[in-house]
């Protein structure tokens, strides 16, 4: 819920490390994570019941429904956090790319071999 926090009043640095787009970034490799690691855990909490298109269904909702509620909470309820349209979509192409990823990785044409 570090999303909803106030960092206005502690005192950071930002300008000695400049880097454009850090926040869009950030976003991104959150969801990345998010869905990646959110595909392996419904995948041992399931025991592999569920495949891979249901898993993936699953995951990409709660991170996309989720990254929006984190935006509308930011605007409706903090005073000095903002909703951005483009954290909504860099955590929704942070989900994808974390999809992708996972289905890369369990592909055929890798070593690893995890039916899903």
């Amino acid at each position: 819920m570090l999303s909803l926090f106030s960092f206005s009043s502690m005192e950071l640095d930002a300008g000695k490390l400049n880097i454009p787009y850090a926040d869009k970034i950030t976003h991104f490799i959150f969801y990345l994570v998010f869905s990646f690691s959110g595909c392996l855990s419904i995948r041992e909490r399931t025991n592999g019941r569920f495949g891979m298109c249901r898993t993936i269904k699953i995951v990409l909702v709660l991170a996309i429904v989720y990254g929006i509620i984190i935006e509308i909470l930011q605007y409706t309820i903090t005073t000095d956090r903002m909703a951005e349209f483009g954290d909504v979509l860099a955590n929704t192409l942070g989900a994808f790319a974390g999809i992708g990823l996972i289905r890369w990785v369990f592909s055929k044409k890798n070593p690893l071999k995890w039916k899903f």
